[in-house]
């Protein structure tokens, strides 16, 4: 009896070929150039791209390796750009001007720009771009939710729970108390 494979059987059967003829190389190539414990995080994203484009793939395992390789250069130059924005949105943050009663250099108001750069880093991506289209860029409502490709209402609830989280922060830093880790899986008392 003659056995037939699938399409998508050949399909998973190529990937799997390419994945042990290349992965421990990749993570090698991933290793020196991030933090060990991100390598392999890399590594799943660049497979990832490689199982969603596998026609793209070239068939030579030699060039197939090499492809894998620009995959994970161009990730990890994207991790940089955007940890790149990541710190830059910090420091212009802390260099933000708040309004006119700023300009007489008013103590409080220093403070309080002080606390929130120190804050800012421990919100999530999503939070502070939230915030900084509707405080920093001074979009409306509509208009960031139209920059985001979501609602309006949606947009609305995001920008609430980044204000929260950012005044629990605020908080926290003022308070002179250990800022938790910003990762971690926050615990609800309701």
């Amino acid at each position: 009896m003659e056995t037939t494979t699938s399409p998508s059987q050949e399909r998973e059967q190529r990937f799997r070929a390419i994945y042990d003829a290349v992965y421990v190389d990749l993570l090698r190539f991933v290793r020196r150039r991030v933090h060990p414990t991100h390598a392999e995080d890399v590594v799943g994203d660049v497979m990832l791209v490689a199982w969603r484009r596998l026609e793209d793939v070239p068939a030579d395992p030699s060039a197939a390796r090499a492809w894998l390789f620009g995959v994970a250069r161009k990730t990890l130059l994207s991790t940089r750009r955007r940890e790149d924005r990541h710190d830059a949105m910090a420091v212009r943050l802390a260099g933000e001007r708040w309004g006119p009663a700023d300009r007489g250099g008013d103590p409080d108001l220093v403070a309080r720009r002080v606390d929130v750069a120190a804050a800012w880093p421990h919100l999530s991506a999503s939070e502070q771009e939230t915030i900084t289209l509707s405080v920093l860029d001074g979009l409306s409502g509509p208009e960031a939710a139209a920059v985001l490709g979501i609602s309006p209402t949606a947009f609305r609830l995001r920008l609430s729970r980044a204000r929260r989280t950012l005044r629990r922060r605020l908080d926290l830093t003022t308070a002179g108390g250990p800022v938790p880790d910003p990762t971690a899986p926050e615990r609800s008392l309701r």
